[in-house]
């Protein structure tokens, strides 16, 4: 029955999540249009429902080379591949709002986990690969707000001269997946309203902890 109620939501939500917020969208486009390279949005391919393949749509962030450039698939604070508008967007998480369109056609839900590329994805333990997609990826999710600092920690750990990529695969990830697991055996109606609501609050309070007093049992994260 919840996934029946999660859709009607997760539909009546991102309309009212457009209406809303198109006096914003706007003059962002017309930003993005007019520096950087010049694009606005941003295609990829990911995973998604039952392990199956989707394109996400974002605002563009970085240069359209930039896979192929230094860095690879990890990004950090700062990085020299950010467009103009980029690092904003991706500090206020304006840069995945796009992906309404990906809820309304079905292939995402507001909360659920991140929907990974192809690549990332295979770094996942194989016991998670197998489960972590049982429910829609989301906009938002669990481990997006544990993760919130995701980008400052990976600059840390490249300023410490650590490999980000093998810190990603060996340390983050594994970790990543318990928390999934933990969103997957606690889904609610009430539990995505309260990610919801944390979503908001990490973007005004980035350092909070709050998330470890609504979910009490949620694995804690210790690096």
């Amino acid at each position: 029955m919840y996934p029946i109620i999660k859709r009607f939501f997760d539909i009546v939500a991102s309309l009212i999540t457009v209406v809303v917020l198109s006096p914003l969208l706007i003059p962002i486009s017309i930003g993005l249009k007019l520096t950087g390279e010049g694009y606005i949005w941003y295609f990829q391919e990911r995973v998604g429902y039952n392990n199956r393949l989707f394109s996400i749509i974002k605002f563009a962030t970085m240069l359209k080379d930039s896979p192929n450039m230094a860095g690879g698939l990890i990004t950090t604070k700062k990085d020299p591949r950010l467009t103009p508008l980029g690092g904003f967007l991706r500090d206020t998480k304006i840069n995945e709002l796009p992906q309404i369109l990906n809820i309304l056609k079905g292939d995402m839900s507001v909360v659920g986990p991140r929907p990974l590329m192809k690549k990332s994805f295979e770094t996942y333990p194989e016991e998670i690969q197998k489960i972590i997609y049982n429910v829609k990826p989301g906009l938002t999710g669990i481990g997006s707000i544990v993760f919130r600092d995701e980008e400052k920690l990976l600059t840390e750990i490249k300023n410490a001269g650590k490999d980000p990529w093998e810190f990603y695969k060996n340390t983050i990830y594994p970790f990543k997946g318990e928390v999934e697991k933990w969103y997957q055996n606690h889904q609610s109606f009430k539990t995505d309203l309260l990610c919801i609501f944390l979503t908001f609050w990490i973007i005004i309070f980035s350092d909070s902890k709050l998330i470890y007093k609504v979910f009490a049992d949620l694995p804690k994260r210790q690096f």
